[in-house]
């Protein structure tokens, strides 16, 4: 099955009334809190959240600091919407993250929480994270990876199929996301599942 927008607006629009309860809640706010802590976020800092969902994130982000949030789902904007309370320095915009409509190194920090693994092309919402990067600015990643190394077998293979029914791809490797841009990785850890998460931060050239 090939992932589309298409696809994932349907299937986050059934998502969005249950998936802070059912996921974040239960499942990825430990491996959330722990992202925010590596990242140590500054409140003078201009952040963008690409794929902000029903914005799980917005509570971990300093009060001072703008920050504008995109996402593809209408629903789950709604959702994070009402976690906003009419903060005058957060924004949130309908957009898809494959192709970011902010200007370039407009950010000192792009948040990439669960997106990379969903929009159906990884890498192009890698080289857009990176556009809307200052020099020298921080991407930090949080979701599911394949191992580089490792082979794709029958059974994963067909898990995967499931998966991308859901709304998200199991075998994405990382390093072909990345592949082609010029980086420094600041931190890979293992986050939830035994390392299947990760929490990485990226630091972008200073003269890109």
């Amino acid at each position: 099955m090939r992932m589309t927008n298409r696809w994932n607006r349907l299937i986050y629009r059934f998502w969005s009334p249950v998936y802070d309860l059912l996921f974040d809640r239960f499942l990825f706010s430990a491996g959330r809190r722990r992202m925010f802590e590596a990242l140590q976020l500054r409140g003078d800092e201009r952040i963008l959240l690409a794929g902000i969902g029903t914005g799980a994130d917005l509570p971990y982000l300093p009060e001072a600091a703008q920050a504008i949030g995109l996402d593809l789902s209408p629903e789950m904007l709604r959702k994070a919407k009402s976690k906003i309370l009419g903060a005058p320095n957060r924004l949130l915009v309908q957009a898809d993250a494959q192709a970011l409509p902010v200007p370039d190194a407009a950010f000192d920090v792009v948040i990439l929480t669960l997106i990379l693994s969903v929009v159906p092309d990884g890498g192009a919402c890698w080289r857009a994270a990176l556009r809307a990067l200052r020099p020298g600015g921080r991407a930090i990643i949080f979701d599911k990876f394949l191992p580089n190394e490792q082979t794709v077998n029958p059974a994963r293979a067909l898990l995967n199929l499931g998966a991308k029914l859901l709304g998200t791809d199991i075998n994405r490797r990382l390093g072909e996301i990345v592949a082609g841009t010029q980086i420094t990785v600041l931190l890979n850890e293992p986050s939830l599942l035994n390392g299947m998460y990760r929490i990485i931060i990226i630091q972008s050239p200073a003269g890109h």
